[in-house]
């Protein structure tokens, strides 16, 4: 892979910066990536257009909570070791969105392990959810990226966002707004935008971990 020298810092206009040009540097197999992880949402969307109460709903949204933990989990966390290594400029293959499959205990019980801690910081009003969303948000990648277990890749997420929160939710808020942008081109926007996030929140990970002298070429 042709390579560049691209410098960058865990602030948002930084990241969204360097993953722009990343973006642009791999652009074919990170729109087949963010083609695959849009295909593994279509069940989801489907399975929750109906809102009519009937016993077939019931059993219809069980599917789509399982379908969500058991599927579109591990494959978004291959989604985001595949746009890791495409921000450490690292040899990359398309197929490596499925890689959390050899790891799938982990990825599967770090998924539940983050959603019951957002899910009850949301019933708490709200605000804690956000920020513990925010402070869990790297846990894919160290789950992918360590091969942590779901607690210490919890716990290291923690750790490492720590003074980054406010970063983060940045970085958040303005990737919403560019997936809104997205949305008013409609198709091909779509696929821009979540490539460009994608690349950002892996460029937020890897900026923190280099700015914390928790980056090594050996990783």
């Amino acid at each position: 892979m042709k390579t560049q020298n691209l410098s960058f810092e865990p602030t948002v206009g930084s990241v969204l910066g360097y993953g722009w040009q990343i973006m642009k540097q791999f652009f074919l197999p990170l729109f087949v990536v963010v083609l695959i992880l849009s295909v593994i949402q279509i069940p989801l969307s489907v399975s929750w257009q109906n809102h009519e109460m009937s016993l077939g709903l019931y059993f219809l949204q069980v599917f789509a909570l399982a379908y969500f933990l058991f599927v579109r989990v591990p494959v978004r966390y291959g989604g985001a070791y595949v746009f890791l290594k495409s921000v450490r400029q690292k040899e990359f293959e398309v197929s490596e969105v499925f890689s959390s499959f050899s790891n799938y205990m982990n990825v599967v019980l770090s998924g539940l392990l983050t959603g019951a801690i957002i899910g009850i910081g949301i019933f708490l009003f709200v605000v804690p959810g956000i920020i513990f969303a925010c402070r869990l948000a790297f846990v894919p990648y160290l789950v992918m990226d360590r091969q942590l277990d779901p607690v210490k890749a919890v716990e290291e997420s923690w750790k490492l966002t720590r003074g980054y929160g406010w970063r983060i939710f940045g970085l958040g808020l303005l990737s919403a707004l560019i997936f809104i942008a997205g949305l008013m081109v409609l198709f091909v926007g779509v696929f821009i935008s979540m490539m460009w996030v994608g690349a950002a929140f892996a460029a937020m990970y890897q900026g923190v971990l280099r700015e914390k002298g928790e980056y090594t070429e050996a990783v």
